[in-house]
């Protein structure tokens, strides 16, 4: 039986399932910084959507994304590792440009880890596109590779 994901906006009560979630999908080598306090901020932010999906109780995938006037910035997007290859990232991410679109924004920018190909093919089949390489984005570490997407109406 295929369950199919839940995705709302979160609420404080996700923010240790996020960081924790941020921490093994995404931090992996690097210092946890997208703890849960981190994570309680963003969710309160009323400039900041952080949208879960969920499979019943479970937490499968989450975005965290923060508006501007004209362009937001897709800060964080994870998916749990069993259940990658089944959509949960594309439904996430559509979730979140279609909030951007409604919002008036025309473009979303974020930056993926240059050491991620599954990351950076996702995106890429998505229609973003990278602009920019920032070194040791990450603790100093692992380069980032920017990218960005024009939204259309």
């Amino acid at each position: 039986m295929i369950i199919v994901p839940t995705i709302r906006l979160a609420t404080l009560r996700d923010a240790r399932a996020i960081a924790e979630m941020s921490r093994d999908e995404i931090e992996t080598g690097l210092a946890w910084s997208w703890t849960p306090e981190r994570v309680r901020l963003s969710i309160r932010d009323r400039a900041t959507n952080v949208a879960v999906a969920h499979e019943g109780q479970l937490l499968v995938g989450f975005g965290i994304m923060k508006y501007g006037d004209e362009k937001a910035h897709l800060s964080l997007l994870a998916v749990s590792h069993a259940r990658r290859d089944h959509g949960v990232g594309g439904d996430l991410l559509d979730w979140l440009e279609k909030s951007a679109r409604t919002a008036g924004i025309e473009r979303i920018e974020l930056e993926a880890r240059a050491d991620n190909p599954s990351a950076l093919a996702f995106y890429g089949m998505r229609g973003y596109e990278r602009f920019d390489t920032v070194h040791g984005y990450y603790q100093g570490r692992i380069d980032a590779l920017r990218l960005a997407k024009k939204l259309g109406s």
